[in-house]
């Protein structure tokens, strides 16, 4: 039951990436919630690494193309991601604001797993950044004035791909930590699905 709840994940996840890819070139701009982004991309980067040097899972192999896909969406973030931000803000600004969150992701995540062990580190660390992009959602589509770099698909897909790892790992592995984050991501997933279905009066696309 947990390797297809884990394949579940996966599959919705990687959908969540590659329709951020393709929303965010249509839409010149990042469909993923830059802090998120920065966590994520440090969470694969360095699972990816461990996956590769322990021996491939399947959720390795999710990981992995994760990691591929990031660095695409990442590129979108870095290319268009200055025209969301107010005008005083400079393309040196910025690329140091970048650089920033890119450390702090990476060392969040190491430091995640000085303090518990790689196993735990690796549910404990994306439950609660997927917690914060559940959020960072919502608030995307506010500062954003509606949809745009945004899709229902990478809506509902991130809701499937968050919830099947919470009945895995935090009902069936009698997680209360683990079950909480995911209950609230589900909240925080279905109301942001809700606020993109009823846009869809206002805008066609996505």
């Amino acid at each position: 039951m947990t390797l297809f709840l884990t394949i579940v994940s996966g599959l919705a996840w990687t959908v969540v990436y590659v329709d951020a890819i393709r929303i965010g070139f249509r839409d010149r701009t990042y469909a993923i919630p830059a802090a998120a982004l920065g966590l994520n991309f440090a969470w694969e980067v360095i699972y990816s690494a461990r996956s590769i040097a322990t021996g491939i899972t399947a959720q390795g192999v999710f990981n992995i193309a994760w990691g591929l896909a990031d660095v695409v969406i990442v590129y979108t973030f870095l290319r268009f991601g200055r025209s969301e931000l107010p005008g005083w803000v400079t393309r040196r600004l910025f690329i140091g604001w970048a650089v920033l969150l890119g450390v702090t992701s990476f060392a969040v995540q190491l430091l995640f797993v000085a303090e518990f062990g790689w196993d735990d580190a690796a549910r404990y660390a994306a439950f609660l950044q997927n917690l914060l992009m559940s959020g960072l959602f919502i608030a995307m589509f506010v500062a954003r004035g509606g949809r745009r770099g945004q899709t229902l698909l990478i809506a509902v897909a991130k809701w499937i791909g968050t919830l099947a790892p919470t009945i895995a790992f935090g009902w069936q592995g009698n997680s209360p930590l683990i079950l909480g984050v995911g209950i609230l991501c589900s909240i925080f997933d279905l109301v942001y699905i809700w606020l993109l279905w009823g846009s869809r009066q206002m805008s066609p696309r996505g």
